[in-house]
């Protein structure tokens, strides 16, 4: 199949297309409500969260999964991911094309659209987002990578001393001042009181502003609709998913 074949599936929009998504698992509500309102016929595999710490682990898991869908008689594989620390970067279409927002990461896919993404971005660079399903599936987030680091700080004191255990901590937690504002994005699928309630208190305990966001699922909706226009990449068997490092942020690679 050519690219240009690979582009025309998605705009042809009286052809009900059979779709695997490969997931991160903090969007699982969200794409599977979106997959029940599909005119597509849309199969959703979700995969740990965890392994964004891990960007070549993500890569390693991400291209085998590619691969398997690519046998199971998809017309396309869809990854619910974004650049995501270059962590989809160098992936490649196998047998079906690879379709992938054009996204820094999953915030966008919260957000709507890249455009918006950026407007937050450049109102408040020093955002700690919160969303339902990134606080389910890894607890509280922000506080507990910061009780890892304290977790770790006995074992240092054996190995380093005290003056260089207490170092290392502020080295390691050091990260936290690059934030000035929590927001939570609200997507209307969850009961948010908890959700809420727990970003204000980290603010609160930082001396960070708080803001909620309204969140928006027309950018997953027209994914899996099939409607890949300018905001989705469309990488034909054979090819790759390559960083463009301009606005469009992400493009078809050798």
């Amino acid at each position: 199949m050519d690219r240009d074949h690979a582009e025309d599936l998605g705009k042809d929009k009286g052809r009900r297309m059979r779709l695997k998504a490969v997931v991160c698992e903090v969007l699982a509500r969200e794409f599977y409500l979106c997959a029940a309102k599909s005119r597509n016929i849309v199969d959703i595999e979700l995969i740990d969260r965890t392994l964004h710490d891990e960007p070549d682990a993500l890569k390693e898991e991400l291209q085998k999964r590619i691969s398997l869908a690519s046998e199971g008689g998809y017309d396309a594989v869809l990854l619910g991911y974004g650049l995501c620390s270059n962590g989809t970067v160098g992936l490649r279409a196998v047998r079906v094309p690879l379709v992938v927002p054009r996204a820094h990461d999953c915030i966008t896919l919260f957000l709507g659209s890249k455009e918006r993404y950026m407007e937050e971005f450049s109102k408040h660079p020093g955002t700690y987002y919160y969303i339902p399903g990134w606080m389910e599936r890894r607890g509280k987030g922000l506080e507990r990578r910061t009780q890892q680091v304290r977790s770790q700080y006995e074992e240092w004191v054996e190995k380093f001393g005290e003056d260089n255990a207490r170092y290392l901590v502020e080295v390691m937690g050091g990260w936290i001042g690059n934030y000035t504002r929590a927001a939570y994005i609200d997507t209307g699928l969850v009961d948010k009181e908890e959700y809420v309630r727990t970003a204000e208190e980290v603010a609160r305990e930082r001396g960070w502003m708080f803001e909620e966001l309204r969140g928006d699922l027309s950018l997953i909706g027209r994914f899996l609709d099939g409607e890949w226009d300018e905001d989705f990449l469309v990488v034909p068997p054979s090819r790759s998913v390559s960083a463009s490092y301009d606005g469009s942020i992400l493009k078809v690679g050798d």
